[in-house]
């Protein structure tokens, strides 16, 4: 079947403008979009909201902007827009219903980005056992970097369902060390030791001054508890100097550190 010339060019004469309209429309909406866009992450990010959060925002605000603007579009074709809408509408409760479990990520990941429990760079433990740099905080995750070079990633419901301990969020951070020595030994020239380490150490604060404390008499040993302070970002070099340090001078100095010994007693035999 052969259509007229005639009326293809009607149809033509019909529709140009409002393929030209439709397409004007949607380069300068676009344009605008971007522009509102923007300018809505800048008073976001200016209100002192985290930057991940107010990039996140800004997507939000971009997708619903752009689905009205499409609608729009089909509007101005005489299409019936209302039966858009709510298909649309069904079809997001649906996804929403699907997505249960990584919206919940998403709503956690807002909640860490408002309230900041943690930055990007905090040594932070999470659920008492998960202890790690924080690398990076997304929209459904949060990565953590360990001291082995180890990535964690646990999900943001997680993060926020389980205990947090910032241990670099005050800038600087108390290193708990306990040392045990023998019954028999000096308990004077071991905390002496201890504290020349410390001072040796180039990380430790003067502010707040070390201390060297009989934390506990164990079974097999005296326990001398030390908490010396130091920024944040080195406190595993800390640990580990006064840990190699204080065994070297304490073996020095003949100060032994006891480990659990068994004593066995045979008796003989009797006929």
């Amino acid at each position: 079947m052969t259509i007229p010339v005639e009326r293809i060019t009607n149809m033509v004469i019909d529709y140009a403008p409002k393929v030209l309209m439709a397409i004007l429309t949607l380069i300068v909406g676009l344009w605008i979009i971007g522009k509102l866009v923007r300018i809505s992450r800048k008073a976001i990010a200016a209100s002192g909201v985290d930057d991940t959060l107010a990039k996140f925002l800004g997507s939000l605000i971009s997708i619903a902007l752009k689905i009205m603007l499409f609608l729009s579009v089909l509007g101005m074709f005489g299409v019936n827009t209302t039966s858009f809408i709510a298909i649309f509408g069904a079809l997001m409760v649906g996804v929403g219903m699907a997505m249960n479990g990584t919206l919940g990520h998403a709503a956690a990941g807002v909640m860490l980005m408002i309230f900041k429990p943690f930055r990007v760079g905090d040594l932070v433990e999470i659920g008492g056992g998960n202890i790690g740099t924080v690398d990076e905080i997304n929209a459904f995750n949060t990565t953590l970097k360990t001291l082995d070079n180890k990535r964690i990633i646990i999900a943001n419901s997680n993060v926020t369902g389980n205990d947090i301990t910032n241990i670099s969020g005050q800038g600087t951070v108390g290193v708990e060390l306990t040392f045990g020595i023998g019954y028999g030994d000096d308990i004077d020239k071991a905390r002496s030791i201890i504290l020349d380490v410390g001072k040796s150490c180039p990380h430790i604060l003067d502010d707040p001054a070390q201390g060297v404390v009989v934390a506990e008499l164990g079974d097999s040993s005296v326990n001398l508890a030390t908490r010396p302070f130091c920024k944040s970002e080195h406190y595993w070099d800390t640990m580990f100097f006064m840990q190699e340090n204080v065994k070297k001078e304490f073996d020095k100095h003949g100060i032994g550190i006891p480990y659990p010994t068994l004593d066995v007693n045979v008796l003989p035999q009797s006929n």
